[in-house]
């Protein structure tokens, strides 16, 4: 028998609210649109969650993986949310062994470190979640995102996969024992390549480990291929908080 206390999927009925610990909840959409995931809010962001099965669950909970959209996908439908990277893969049926969110932000926003922490804080909170193995993730404007969290929080996360971003190498140091995985387009016209190359330059400079991955033939969008490769989940799912990198 599932556990319905968290399991989050489409056991629950349309707008049925799921009641955890902690003053949030977390709403089942009025429509078939998010395939199974559920809506929610931690302080300045709304978001979409998937949860694995009850019966994965690990001993020490489930990893966490917190996925940050483009510019594309800011305003205030979540749907979009689901267009690119790790959501898009959920809503077509995959199922991932760990913990999905992925937060949306404003039209005209920027994602900030702040409401970020506030999120992991609370997900860890309110959730089975192993806070030794949260991963960050995000794609161009996320990817920026991915950057700049991991400097100011890099004792929170267990891996971040930051993908055609960019970040301040002058702070990269602090991500020195964090484990990193890169990914751009050679061909990127939007965001150039430079920005990803110095941080990951920075961080190796101060004795980190970074693998980077970058597409020769690829423009801006070197997501599709990095979120379609299985090998960046089984990376980010071996890595835990405070350890080394695992390859």
């Amino acid at each position: 028998m599932r556990d319905r206390r968290w399991f989050l999927g489409s056991t629950l009925g349309a707008g049925t609210a799921l009641a955890l610990p902690g003053r949030a909840a977390l709403v089942a959409p009025s429509r078939n649109e998010f395939a199974g995931a559920q809506k929610g809010v931690a302080g300045a962001l709304r978001y979409l969650i998937w949860m694995p099965a009850p019966a994965e669950r690990p001993a020490s909970g489930w990893p966490l993986m917190i996925f940050l959209h483009g510019s594309g996908e800011c305003g205030r439908d979540l749907v979009r949310v689901t267009w690119n990277g790790p959501p898009k893969h959920a809503v077509a049926g995959r199922q991932f062994p760990f913990v999905l969110v992925a937060p949306q932000i404003d039209e005209g926003s920027v994602w900030r470190s702040a409401a970020i922490e506030a999120l992991r804080a609370d997900l860890v909170r309110r959730l089975p979640i192993d806070a030794d193995r949260v991963a960050l993730t995000g794609l161009s404007l996320g990817g920026h995102g991915t950057w700049n969290y991991a400097v100011d929080h890099p004792q929170r996360l267990a891996a971040i996969a930051p993908v055609c971003g960019a970040g301040n190498p002058r702070r990269a140091a602090r991500l020195a024992a964090l484990p990193i995985w890169a990914f751009h387009g050679a061909r990127d016209d939007v965001v150039p390549l430079a920005g990803d190359r110095a941080m990951v330059q920075a961080v190796r400079a101060a004795g980190g480990r970074v693998k980077f991955t970058v597409y020769p033939e690829v423009g801006h969008n070197a997501w599709d291929p990095a979120y379609a490769d299985p090998a960046l989940y089984d990376w980010l799912l071996a890595q835990r908080r405070g350890r080394p990198a695992r390859d």
